[in-house]
């Protein structure tokens, strides 16, 4: 089902006074029904959020500067460090691998979660870590916390509520409904929320008044993301009001948003969801456009509170973002969440700027390839460096891991395939698994392998073995 198409022949009733109903019963304040209803009456308009590629211009390299050319500014970051704090974004569950609670919990490496790995980064950097959680990680993450034992106030992360938005019906935009699960019926509206949020919860006011000025946003699920004393010395130095960290695409990033200048100059990002079908294959170019967003941004507090002084709201590029009711379940109804993405913010805010950095700040964990290959020793841990890969792989990086999702998609069954932990993956190029394995200790991959079992039942690779080439089973 082409669901833009099928809707953009239809008339359909306008059911906001429905939505509006729904959210003032459950709490919601007037802002964010406000918010929905701007994005709700494009909806019902038949807008869809799509940046034509007409519309925009690819950015050539020379036009954005190398974090390896501001080594000069680390002086001005560390000045401003006591000024810097650290925003991770905790909304996600992570149930494209099969979670139910919060993703950043997790244990990734050294028995630690993306969580212990942030607060142990924060306070090493001597700066605040604050938390934007959704209504379905808040609790869980907060009595994590609590359950580890912090004595000090100072370690302790502060923590803030991004909103929520009622999930639309596909097929005649009204309210969706899931008497088996009514949380079910809300999503987080993207993370493009967070600038909202910051001044819903008042964090903006606290942050504020401690002096705090330069905010680093991040990932919970990127470890290679972390506060640098010369992105953050450039960004002050110069005054910028906003700047993104942009990478290099690769094959695998070809989905990812990408950067591009707007026809009238301003830069612009743009997400796989507002690209029109007949233009996915411009927009999957990596030699056309050839930077990615890695959702690393750096915004000045004080900017962000003046802009929000002057034009009251900020309403980025609506995402219509189509999927089911219930992840879990195929069967549920079909449904649009409507999301914003934060680095959108990149074409509204002036004077908004980018800079070019490695992979090294951009390793995600979207999946369970990701996750086997930061368990693995494919990567360490440095202290005041974070997640870095090993020397021994320089010349190797990066590594192509496929799973077979039907055996190692969800989480539980990823971790009782390696129950005794990771295979070594040090000298690996490539692995592929293929059908139900077990991994047993101090197995070690080298080369480009493809392990396959082709049988009903389940096999395993003994303790010890050396695999260097494939092997089916």
């Amino acid at each position: 089902m082409n669901t833009n198409q099928d809707l953009s022949t239809k008339i359909l009733p306008d059911h906001l006074a429905s939505f509006v109903e729904k959210m003032q019963n459950d709490g919601l304040d007037s802002e964010i029904i406000d918010s929905f209803t701007y994005y709700y009456r494009k909806v019902v308009n038949h807008e869809k959020g799509f940046i034509h590629d007409k519309d925009i211009i690819p950015v050539k390299p020379e036009e954005i500067p190398d974090l390896n050319g501001l080594k000069d500014y680390a002086e001005a970051g560390e000045k401003v460090m006591n000024q810097t704090v650290m925003i991770v974004l905790n909304g996600g569950l992570g149930t494209s691998m099969g979670l139910t609670g919060p993703k950043s919990l997790i244990k990734i490496k050294h028995d630690k979660t993306f969580l212990e790995f942030k607060m142990e980064d924060s306070k090493n950097l001597g700066i605040k870590l604050v938390l934007m959680n959704s209504f379905r990680t808040h609790e869980k993450t907060l009595s994590t916390i609590h359950q580890m034992g912090i004595k000090n106030q100072i370690d302790f992360p502060l923590s803030f509520l991004q909103y929520k938005f009622p999930k639309i019906n596909r097929h005649d935009l009204s309210p969706a409904v899931w008497p088996k699960d009514t949380s079910l019926e809300w999503n987080p509206p993207g993370h493009g929320d967070i600038y909202s949020a910051l001044f819903s919860s008042k964090m903006i006011h606290k942050l504020l008044a401690q002096n705090i000025r330069y905010a680093f946003i991040c990932n919970s699920d990127n470890l290679g993301a972390r506060v640098d004393k010369s992105l953050l010395g450039y960004f002050s130095k110069n005054d910028l009001p906003f700047l993104m960290e942009i990478t290099q695409r690769r094959p695998l990033d070809a989905k990812g948003g990408h950067l591009a200048k707007h026809k009238h100059g301003r830069l612009i990002l743009r997400e796989i969801a507002q690209c029109p079908e007949e233009e996915l294959e411009a927009f999957q170019d990596i030699n056309k456009y050839r930077f990615f967003n890695t959702n690393n941004l750096w915004i000045d507090l004080v900017f962000l509170k003046d802009y929000v002084s002057k034009y009251k709201r900020i309403y980025l590029p609506l995402i219509l973002k189509p999927g089911k009711l219930d992840p879990r379940d195929d069967l549920s109804p079909d449904i649009f969440q409507v999301e914003t993405a934060m680095g959108a913010a990149i074409s509204m805010f002036e004077g908004a700027s980018a800079v070019k950095v490695s992979k090294a700040r951009f390793m995600p964990v979207k999946g369970h390839n990701d996750l086997l290959a930061i368990w693995s020793d494919c990567y360490m841990i440095k202290k005041n460096k974070g997640l870095v890969p090993d020397p021994a792989r320089e010349s190797m990086l990066p590594i192509s891991i496929s799973l077979d999702p039907e055996f190692y998609r969800k989480i539980d069954m990823f971790f009782d395939r390696f129950k005794d932990g990771p295979p070594s993956l040090l000298q690996c190029e490539s692995l592929t698994v293929k059908g139900n394995i077990f991994f047993e200790k101090d197995v070690k991959i080298i080369g480009k392998v493809h392990i396959e079992n082709t049988k009903d039942t389940p096999a395993v690779i003994p303790k010890g073995t050396v695999v260097k080439h494939d092997i089916w089973i």
